[in-house]
């Protein structure tokens, strides 16, 4: 059997018409019961054999297509048809650039996923790629990117994929029907990422004030949503890091209106709380952060138990940040009290915690909550108060998020005192107190929080037996 470049089955070619080269029958010859022989052997930069494969396992919530997305990993995984939109690159170029992409790209935009079977830059994304040259010159860039940074030689390839991005994409935007399509929503979204992490803050705000009016344009963010929501959830969370806001509305309880909607599980009738639980004084916390706050214990009452679906929390952290951030004083009653506004971005780090850097780091919309939080708190405790539960709660996930900053210190401190003031001898104590306010189980929940506490409680250790000696 020869090698050849042809890109279609002998059925297609017979007729002249496009084949999409599934395997083991493309979609035309299954649609009409035709036999389907590929003729020749495909010609392949790579030696080896090249394990790639189609079925019907291929579906999925998130939308999917019978192309690169089922494979075993370690295999390279790549395209025998050459069936990739084309670029200025050279062939052996683009196809690394490829197996990077589905290979570790994929999985660092996507970590809430790791599975190749169901991570939707795999079986939603990659598809859509190949089908859109923009999207696909974007894909590339990503992964180049990558590779470049750990060169060190300069970003000469990513800045020629960016050009021919840019170029396809004004292409796609003189168009409305194209202009709307997810490919040119994501390429358009990512590119603000990708323009926001070299420091090219202005370009991709630029990005995002595009991308909302193509959002506007197909009815908001929750019509999105429904038809595509790898789209819909990249769009809100990404446009939100780049301007350090979120830039859309949520819905309300019941999941009216076009913005963010709500989980299923927000809206389920909540659970009757123990006597060890602790609650909010009504008197001190404003409605609208109470609401938030005893949904969510409801969630994760359940979520305890039947652990939620990883698109379903990240769902979950995309609409409650937005409520929260949505979250308008009343002109005409008093401002909200440091109390409230502390457990208001409480909330907001804790679930931009337990989400985890997505599709791109969060590290600058959190460095911004913590110095807001950091302020709320020292006026809560420029007035006596009495520790309790709560404050060990706060104190928790403002030693998570402020890892790394200028305001850990502040933190390690109030948890001093906090500790003394409640007796705290060890980690379990302090764990008792979190569960009493607000807690999510995860595999990385206990031992991310418990490394600051078990550092503070050897200091304090060590420092007690210097005094005695």
């Amino acid at each position: 059997m020869g090698q050849t470049l042809r890109r279609s089955c002998a059925a297609c070619a017979k007729s002249k018409l496009g084949c999409d080269l599934q395997l083991p029958r493309c979609s035309r010859c299954r649609k009409r019961k035709l036999k389907c022989s590929y003729a020749n052997e495909p010609s392949t930069g790579f030696p080896g054999v090249l394990e790639w494969h189609h079925g019907n396992n291929m579906s999925s919530s998130e939308g999917s297509s019978g192309t690169l997305t089922h494979y075993r990993p370690g295999s390279l995984d790549l395209d025998p048809f050459d069936t990739y939109p084309q670029t200025r690159l050279p062939r052996e170029h683009v196809q690394r650039l490829i197996h990077t992409f589905l290979h570790k790209i994929a999985f660092q935009y996507y970590p809430l996923d790791l599975s190749t079977t169901s991570n939707p830059f795999l079986i939603s994304w990659w598809p859509l790629a190949l089908r859109d040259p923009a999207l696909f010159h974007v894909s590339l860039q990503t992964a180049c990117l990558d590779e470049e940074l750990w060169a060190q030689k300069g970003f000469q390839t990513s800045e020629l994929l960016m050009a021919d991005s840019v170029a396809l994409l004004r292409r796609k935007v003189e168009d409305t029907s194209l202009a709307v399509q997810d490919g040119t929503m994501n390429s358009v979204i990512t590119l603000a990422a990708i323009e926001f992490g070299k420091g090219n803050v202005k370009v991709g705000q630029m990005h995002v004030d595009g991308v909302r009016r193509l959002v506007n344009m197909r009815g908001g963010i929750s019509a999105v949503r429904q038809t595509s929501p790898l789209t819909a959830r990249m769009v809100s969370w990404v446009s939100m890091l780049v301007m350090r806001q979120p830039q859309f509305e949520a819905q309300d309880d019941p999941g009216t209106g076009s913005g963010v909607p709500p989980i299923p599980e927000w809206q389920l009738e909540s659970f009757t709380s123990d006597g060890n639980t602790w609650c909010a004084s009504d008197d001190d916390l404003d409605m609208s952060t109470k609401n938030v706050f005893m949904c969510l214990r409801n969630v994760f009452h359940r979520a305890n138990r039947t652990p939620l679906a990883p698109t379903h929390l990240h769902d979950l952290a995309i609409f409650v940040i937005h409520r929260l951030f949505s979250i308008s004083p009343d002109p005409q009653a008093p401002p909200a009290s440091p109390y409230s506004n502390s457990i208001r971005l409480a909330l907001v780090l804790y679930m931009f915690i337990i989400q985890g850097p997505t599709y791109y780091s969060h590290a600058v919309i959190l460095q911004d909550i913590v110095t807001q939080y950091t302020s709320h708190l020292e006026q809560l405790d420029s007035n006596f108060r009495i520790y309790d539960a709560l404050d060990v709660w706060l104190c928790a996930i403002g030693l998570v998020a402020a890892t790394g900053t200028a305001d850990y210190q502040w933190f390690a401190s109030r948890a001093g005192t906090i500790a003394a003031s409640l007796a705290l001898n060890g980690w379990e104590d302090v764990f008792l107190q979190i569960k009493r306010v607000l807690w999510l189980d995860l595999p990385h929940g206990e031992p991310l929080f418990r490394t600051h506490w078990d550092d503070f409680f050897k200091t304090v250790a060590w420092a007690e037996v210097e005094q005695l000696e």
